[in-house]
């Protein structure tokens, strides 16, 4: 049984306090308040006072809760870096997993099309459970400043000297 069904049941089915149950799972997890949050999407200062049982949650709380503890869980079972990058640079990348340490790490593909779209795509991943960001270098400093994991950058050394290459070709037939 995971953390989330526990709390769930520790709560609806056996009548204890949200507030124990939550802590007991947190505790249990290796997760602070501050990563539930981002997790979850519920503010830091109302977790806090629904862990110290100064404010019961409403059901939509508790329901946000449960989904980050379900997102955090499934981030354990399976560990992947979010690439963030133009649908046909995805295509040629999408789907891959790559071994290291005797971990699997997959690759999911978030498309943009345009900054704001990778910043959301940026938040988005991070949400999911990512490890890590890749991403464009154009997009990479304002990616770092808003999530709390590892931001790599795309270097597309080879296929910038190749579309130069094309270029003069086409400039001096």
């Amino acid at each position: 049984m995971g953390y989330a069904r526990e709390l769930i049941d520790s709560t609806f089915m056996k009548g204890e306090p949200f507030h124990t149950a939550l802590n007991r799972t947190i505790e249990e997890m290796g997760l602070t308040l501050s990563r539930l949050s981002r997790l979850s999407g519920v503010p830091y200062s109302t977790l806090y006072k629904i862990s110290r049982g100064e404010r019961e949650p409403n059901v939509s709380t508790i329901r946000e809760i449960i989904q980050g503890i379900m997102r955090y869980e499934r981030r354990a079972e399976e560990d992947f870096i979010a690439v963030i990058a133009a649908k046909h640079i995805l295509e040629e990348i999408g789907g891959r997993t790559y071994e290291k340490n005797g971990r699997s790490i997959v690759i999911r593909e978030y498309p943009a099309n345009s900054i704001d779209e990778a910043i959301i795509s940026g938040v988005e991943a991070e949400k999911d459970g990512a490890i890590a960001i890749v991403c464009a270098p154009i997009i990479s400093n304002i990616i770092e400043r808003i999530v709390s994991i590892p931001v790599s950058i795309i270097r597309p050394r080879k296929s910038v000297e190749r579309a130069v290459e094309t270029t003069i070709r086409k400039i001096y037939r």
